[in-house]
């Protein structure tokens, strides 16, 4: 998925409960679905952002070869201002974006 054109906000944003309970029915179940997701999410930020930032990897041992590179500041940058990945799964969620499932819960 492609988290630049996520509406998630990139700030704290007070949730209503009774509404993120409503649609699982137990507020526990809601937090471990949301939690779960925004693990995958920061696991593949975490690719993306070590894939980009390899290409400005130093293979030499010299420590007086140090030197500052714009490109790879702005992509750090970037992805600090990124929203958090538990903010990214909980607008997943409340968008019913998120496809979840309760193994003890399906009928045989």
């Amino acid at each position: 998925m492609d988290y630049k054109k996520t509406n998630a906000p990139s700030t704290t944003v007070t949730m209503d409960l009774n509404h993120l309970e409503a649609e699982v029915g137990n507020i526990y179940e809601t937090t471990m679905i949301i939690a779960k997701r925004a693990n995958q999410i920061s696991v593949e930020i975490k690719e993306e952002l070590s894939r980009k930032l390899e290409e400005f990897a130093s293979y030499t041992d010299n420590l007086e070869e140090v030197f500052e590179n714009r490109e790879q500041i702005e992509i750090s940058k970037y992805y600090e201002r990124m929203p958090k990945p538990t903010g990214i799964a909980m607008q997943e969620f409340v968008d019913k974006k998120v496809y979840y499932r309760n193994p003890l819960k399906v009928k045989k």
